[in-house]
């Protein structure tokens, strides 16, 4: 029984949870393990009592302090302040003398020097962090006390490189201690055995899993508009449902909106405003580009319970403990039910607490997918998360990290690497030839010395270049992005970051909203945007790279099925309200079922349009699309424009396209699939933009100084140039290779995309002609005018398509074909 535990529960008035005493006797007994609980029943506390209770036990009566005794590791700064808090809560309660550290990115150099004098016995950073650490010069040291290494929200950082800088850095901490303790922190996922497995190895003879056996209550409510508009487009409801979650707000004590991009939050934050001036002062806005004074003071306002909103994006998304907030309101698809129930878990966040989570569509299909979450949430449909194999471009930084610091011997380093999972496929020839890239640059780059950035001296591997060490460390990382400005007033206040392909489109004296705010760029100095408020009512929003996102093989499966029990009238509340719009789209076409596929050809003015309904994700459609095109190709040559959104896809040609043909020639048939991916989609530009992340973390090309960063367009045309020098003569390069498999794993989904083909080969399709386009049809439609008009514009002209279909009522005897497949 763990005493200290025991008597602060006592004192808070709580009382631990089973799975709490469990870990605390399974970290007593020496195991290591993966802990999954739902959010806010204290996972923090579970481990952290372990922890104390070891160091009570192995230096109680010692005077001398231990030195570093646990690691923390998190996946965000925001994260890590919230464990800072919470465990030094504890200290302070029970007056132990254990200390804790932080150490992120915003840690000063005066900090970091002095914690490297006199360690803390606890330190809570990040996996970057960790690496810099190991940069350093007798980092063994400063790890040689080490008993507890802790990776919080394990899931997150899984299916990303961060969580191979994760393994990278656990493999070197456990030759520092064998002895070593591992603890994973982790939400529910789809392959919580591998993730513990990736974590400990699947061979660790003391690892252990222990399962909170809790159910956490979440309710879910879709908030519906007054209408239902038949003929919906993406984005058009929208924030025209902001007066419907106004009282939602003033009933509670504080709200969470999240939104999937920080140009979705800006919008947002500014109309909240609009519509309810009195919100001003307690309504803020929080995304990843805003400057950390304001992140801060946001954070500090949600712990004091200030505020009655905050407007934020994924940079909310993690177990910070926010105790206020009692409502989350997510805007749009989440685009995966373990994403939306991560971000319910923000409210009700502590032990027996109900999560309350409401969900606001941007357009009329999207109401199912209200239906489709609690669906997917009540049957477990969990996403998994696809681990990193093979990641040259880590390793690479991993090895000059290595050689920055005390060096290291290549057998040694081979041996040790080989034991993680990303790695631990990898050959001796592989690992020979990241190897030369290192000291000689591979075969290409030889006569270039800029390239030889690691010596061999008696068979130890080292840096002994002081300009390429520094470098190196500026580099340390694999969180990749576009390059970013700095936002600064004229005054010199910094507001934030943004992306410099935004600023770029920009002229002086134009108006942009950023942090909540009206700007005017006046001018473009190095890496900074130099502002002043503006006056002026309207301005551009900006938008971020980074707002793609996939929607899920779960999440699709639910609506799916939800469409299907739509066809079967089964009652539900946002099916009931969607039924007109089912009932127009069976009038003027077809309703499929779970196991048909629905076709339309409709020809407008602009042409012949093929709309396929696969509910599959834009990501997967974006692939399929191509595909189809490529096939409908070989029965004779046509121009096709493409569209798509997450329910289908669009074919555009100015002459008929003859897919009953096509169709008689299995059209979705997955013979030759690999081929025709090859022939249909320009793999290889899209490798290239990949390449230019790769070539950044490998440290192939150098991404700049802080402050004055290398130019996008110039570090494209940098990696662009190494890009084609390997595919023309050095076609087996590891790199080039990584490049063109991140292209099929992460960004064509191939795996989800074969599925789907092969999921369709099995269905019957069904093939209408109807005369006018469909409510299915038209939000793929809308998305072509998307680059063609303005917001404004494009609104008004929309609304004119939707009054011509509306007063127009489709010819009967429309042209239909069934075929079996």
């Amino acid at each position: 029984m763990n005493k200290w535990a025991e008597d602060w529960f006592e004192f808070k008035g709580w009382k631990p949870y089973p799975f709490q005493r469990n870990t605390w006797k399974a970290i007593a007994g020496g195991y290591s393990g993966l802990l999954n609980a739902p959010t806010g029943c204290g996972k923090t506390y579970a481990i952290w009592f372990g922890v104390l209770a070891d160091h009570q036990k192995r230096y109680a009566g010692k005077k001398k302090r231990s030195g570093l005794h646990c690691l923390w590791i998190t996946p965000l700064r925001a994260l890590s302040k919230e464990i800072l808090n919470a465990t030094t809560t504890v200290s302070e309660d029970l007056d132990l003398p254990y200390t804790i550290g932080l150490r992120t990115g915003d840690t000063s150099a005066a900090e970091r020097a002095r914690q490297k004098r006199q360690w803390p016995e606890a330190l809570i950073t990040t996996p970057e962090s960790v690496h810099i650490m190991m940069s350093q010069k007798g980092y063994a040291d400063a790890f040689k006390d080490l008993q507890f290494v802790v990776i919080d929200e394990w899931h997150e950082l899984l299916g990303s490189k961060r969580g191979v800088l994760v393994e990278l850095a656990l493999s070197m901490l456990k030759q520092i201690n064998p002895q070593l303790k591992i603890w994973g922190i982790s939400a529910t996922i789809g392959n919580i055995d591998e993730a513990r497995n990736i974590l400990l190895g699947a061979e660790h003879p003391h690892a252990t899993m222990i399962r909170a056996n809790i159910v956490k209550k979440t309710l879910i409510e879709t908030v519906l508009p007054d209408t239902l508009e038949k003929f919906p487009w993406a984005g058009h409801l929208g924030i025209r449902l902001a007066e419907k979650i106004l009282p939602i707000i003033d009933a509670s004590h504080s709200t969470l909106i999240f939104t999937n991009t920080r140009s979705q939050a800006e919008i947002w934050y500014q109309h909240l405003l609009q519509v309810h001036p009195d919100l001003a002062g307690a309504i803020a806005l929080h995304h990843g580009s805003l400057g950390e004074e304001i992140r801060q003071w946001v954070e500090e306002a949600l712990h004091q319970g200030t505020l009655k909103a905050v407007v934020c994006t994924s940079s909310l998304d993690l177990g910070v403990d926010f105790r206020p907030v009692d409502t989350v309101i997510q805007v749009g698809s989440a685009k995966g039910v373990a994403r939306f129930l991560q971000r319910a878990g923000r409210s009700g966040h502590h032990p027996g607490a109900t999560s309350r989570i409401y969900f606001v569509p941007t357009h009329s299909l999207e109401i199912m997918e209200g239906s489709a979450l609690r669906y997917a949430a009540g049957h477990q449909m969990i996403e998994s998360r696809l681990p990193y194999i093979r990641s040259f471009d880590v390793l690479i930084q991993f090895m000059v990290t290595l050689a920055v610091s005390d060096g290291f011997r290549a057998d040694e380093l081979f041996e040790q690497v080989r034991q993680t999972h990303c790695y631990a496929s990898v050959t001796r020839k592989e690992f020979d030839e990241c190897l030369l890239m290192i000291t000689r640059g591979g075969r290409m780059l030889e006569a270039y010395d800029e390239f030889h950035k690691v010596v061999a001296e008696d068979g130890l591997y080292k840096v002994t270049d002081r300009r390429i060490a520094m470098r190196h460390r500026l580099s340390i990382g694999a969180i990749v992005s576009d390059v970013m400005m700095q936002v600064k007033f004229l005054g010199g206040k910094y507001l934030g970051s943004i992306e410099e392909w935004f600023i770029s489109r920009l002229q002086p004296e134009d108006s942009f909203w950023f942090a909540g705010r009206n700007l005017e760029l006046v001018r473009v100095k190095d890496m900074q945007a130099i502002v002043r408020p503006s006056g002026k009512k309207k301005g551009i929003v900006p938008s971020w790279m980074g707002g793609r996102l996939p929607l899920s093989s779960y999440l699709t499966d639910a609506l799916r099925h939800k469409l299907n029990e739509a066809r079967q009238q089964v009652k539900d509340r946002e099916l009931d309200f969607l039924q007109p719009l089912f009932e127009e789209q069976k009038r003027r076409s077809y309703l499929p079922a779970e196991q048909e596929l629905l076709i339309e050809k409709v020809w407008t003015k602009e042409g012949c349009h093929l709309f396929v309904y696969p509910f599959e994700g834009k990501f997967v459609h974006e692939g399929m699309a191509a595909i189809i095109a490529y096939r409908l190709g070989r029965i004779r040559p046509f121009s096709f424009s493409m569209a798509m959104n997450d329910y289908g896809f669009e074919l555009l040609s100015d002459q008929d396209i003859p897919v009953e043909e096509a169709l008689l020639q299995e059209l979705f048939s997955t013979d030759n699939l690999s081929a025709d991916i090859a022939g249909s989609i320009n793999t290889t530009e899209m490798a290239r933009r990949k390449f230019r992340d790769i070539a950044g973390i490998a440290g192939l090309v150098f991404q700049g100084y802080p402050g004055k960063q290398v130019k996008a367009r110039h570090l494209q045309a940098n990696s662009g140039l190494f890009f084609k020098v390997f595919q023309d003569y050095d076609p087996d390069n590891l790199l080039l290779k990584q490049a063109y498999e991140e292209v099929y794993d992460f960004q064509l989904e191939i795996v989800r995309m074969r599925q789907a083909f092969e999921r369709i080969s099995t269905h019957e399709v069904i093939l209408k002609q109807p005369e006018q386009l469909t409510p299915f049809a038209f939000p793929i439609f809308a998305e072509v005018f998307r680059e063609k008009f303005s917001n404004e514009s494009l609104e008004d002209r929309m609304n004119k398509l939707k009054a011509q279909l509306e007063q127009e009522e489709p010819k009967h005897g429309d042209r239909t074909g069934k075929r079996r497949r």
